[in-house]
Order: structure tokens, then sequence, then C-alpha cells
């Protein structure tokens, strides 16, 4: 059975997302010199690498941040996963759906962030993955005083992974620059 640690660092090969961390688990993260930020290897390996930063009016934490970004979701993103849903199902790619906008008040490692699965968690890191076997997904979101910084990292894995990314990478891009945008604005 796999070992899952939780937020203290205990193992819980129990917990009920045991299995779904087994690939998870079985991998170690980077982390970037001199930062918190943890991506899927270092950046001259990776697929993709998109890093944006934003200073905002106060402190909060990752959670908060997804919380504040998660409660009001850009518009075309429903479009863009039902797209995505329709044409990854036909290469046997689990349907995401999209983000449901529900927002807990607390997580831990193991636990889902609508398709993302927590795997590390921190008062300054929330890291989550998707992972397929297409591509890894992880997104690092991070804050250092009040600049909170979202980093995205892909390693492909096949052709199918490759050119997924080709429309995803400039979009992706541009929804994270309007998510911390909407973010800064929010907070102000």
């Amino acid at each position: 059975m796999v070992k899952v640690l939780g937020r203290k660092g205990e193992a819980d090969s129990t917990h009920p997302h045991s299995m779904i961390n087994r690939i998870a688990t079985e991998k170690n993260f980077f982390t970037l010199p001199n930062t918190n930020i943890q991506t899927l290897n270092s950046i001259d390996k990776l697929d993709f690498f998109d890093n944006q930063s934003v200073r905002l009016s106060k402190q909060i934490t990752p959670l908060e941040a997804w919380g504040a970004i998660m409660a009001r979701p850009m518009p075309v993103l429903k479009f863009a996963f039902w797209i995505r849903d329709v044409i990854s199902s036909l290469f046997g790619v689990e349907k995401v759906v999209g983000f449901a906008g529900t927002i807990p008040q607390t997580a831990q490692v193991g636990d889902k962030l609508d398709f993302f699965l927590i795997e590390h968690i921190s008062q300054d890191v929330l890291t989550l993955t998707a992972r397929d076997v297409h591509l890894d997904v992880m997104t690092c979101i991070s804050t250092i005083n009040n600049v909170l910084t979202i980093t995205t990292s892909v390693e492909t894995h096949n052709a199918f992974g490759r050119i997924y990314m080709i429309p995803v990478a400039p979009i992706h891009k541009i929804i994270v620059r309007n998510n911390l945008s909407n973010l800064q604005k929010g907070l102000a």
C-alpha cells in the first residue's frame, strides 16, 4: 500500500486518495532555486513552464487565493473545458468538466480541488496536479509576503500530450494573467 503524507508529515496508507496518489508519491518535486515554487522537474526538462506573479494589497494563503479565483471563474472556461472533454475523450482521457466553484475552508494532501489532486499544502505553498497517460500538469500557488505567484509546469508523455499543449499553452497564460489581475483588483 502506498504511504500518503498528511499535513503534519504522518504516513496514512488508509487515506481514501492513497491509490490516486500512487503515481504522484513515486515522483519527486523540483523546487526552483531560492524560492518556494514546486515544479515537476527543472525548467530545462519541462515541456511547458509558466510563472506569473502579482503584488496584492494584503497577504493571503495560497488556498485563500485559489478560493477567491475559483469563486469567480472566467465564463469562457466552461466552454473551453467542454471542448477539451469532447476532444480528449476520443483519446481515452477522463473528463474533467471544469471548476465547480466549491471552495473548501480547509484542505490536506490527498484531497481534490475540482480535478486537481493536492500534493503539497502549507501556509505559503499549494501544489496541485492532474496526471494521465498523456501528460502531467503541476500548478503551484505560492506566496512570499504580499506577492502571489502561480507557476504551471507540464511534462508530456506522447504525441497526444504534445499536440494538446499547442492550443492550451498560450490560452493558459492568458487565463492565469486575467485571474491574477482580477484577484489583485478584488483585494484592493
